[in-house]
């Protein structure tokens, strides 16, 4: 059953995990010795790529090329897609204040670009997810809209590596939603955290149309608080949250009884203070 699971962490860089997962504070190659704990983890540098109307920033190859020769073979990505594709509208710093559409939103074109900036990445990369902002009506009017949308971009993409979509308003959860990201065969991302409904209930109401490779996220509520209580470094937990974190692990387990289900869980720091240690709890359970 667990083999259909690939467990890691959002990010790998973190000084303060030398114990926890590394020798020391600076191992040679710090993603090598990563994978010597972890089969997967997910890149989040790259969702970083929209800084104004006309510029964009892909990845750069000699980093690509980096990552997949740091790795195993059978070492699993999970990478974010550019924030240049998923955001509706540029992010106001960079527009005086004004309400400005993004040319880029969902632009298969670029989505191409985008794949063959990772092209070296490709065998290892286990899912490609695309993380939307909470979008408000003046953003976004309706969820049928966004969902239009998202199915023209589909059906206009190379789909060979498994695409996800994590969205951060709990109304676009709809039946219809779960009905066309199955038809299409796409995966959805649960998000534990922010103000998005647990993801256990979630997975309750929707189960019957959920298939394929699917990600769980584990986020947290209050980054900001978190980081000022831990003052970023993430060495021990500051919030526990054994009673939720024994759910999850129900909840995984129920995932990969479900036949066809392949999933990534990515732990983030600031879901309980140190995601290594969050990890070895869930491990405790399944």
């Amino acid at each position: 059953m667990l083999q259909n699971l690939h467990l890691g962490t959002c990010s790998w860089k973190y000084p303060s995990w030398e114990g926890l997962v590394y020798r020391s504070s600076k191992p040679d190659n710090i993603l090598t010795e990563y994978a010597k704990k972890y089969s997967a983890v997910e890149i989040d540098q790259w969702f970083w790529s929209l800084f104004g109307v006309d510029k964009v920033v892909l990845p750069k190859p000699a980093i690509v090329a980096e990552y997949s020769q740091s790795v195993p073979e059978d070492f699993r990505f999970v990478v974010k897609a550019p924030n240049s594709l998923s955001l509706t509208h540029i992010y106001k710093h960079y527009t005086a204040g004004e309400l400005v559409k993004n040319p880029h939103f969902l632009s298969p074109d670029l989505y191409t670009q985008f794949l063959y900036s990772i092209k070296d990445l490709h065998p290892k990369i286990g899912a490609i997810s695309l993380q939307f902002e909470y979008l408000n009506q003046q953003k976004m009017p309706s969820s049928s809209e966004f969902l239009a949308s998202f199915v023209h971009f589909l059906k206009e993409v190379d789909s060979h590596i498994p695409l996800n979509i994590e969205l951060r308003n709990p109304n676009f959860l709809t039946p219809r939603y779960f009905d066309t990201l199955r038809e299409l065969g796409i995966g959805h991302t649960f998000c534990q955290g922010y103000y998005m409904p647990s993801i256990i209930d979630v997975y309750d109401d929707h189960a019957h149309q959920i298939q394929g490779t699917q990600i769980i996220r584990l986020l947290g509520s209050d980054r900001q608080g978190m980081d000022k209580q831990t003052g970023k470094v993430w060495n021990k937990v500051v919030a526990p949250k054994d009673a939720e974190i024994k759910g999850i692990a129900d909840l995984i387990k129920r995932m990969l009884d479900q036949s066809g289900i392949d999933l990534y869980l990515n732990v983030n720091n600031h879901y309980e203070g140190s995601a290594p240690i969050t990890i070895d709890k869930l491990l405790q359970y399944l």
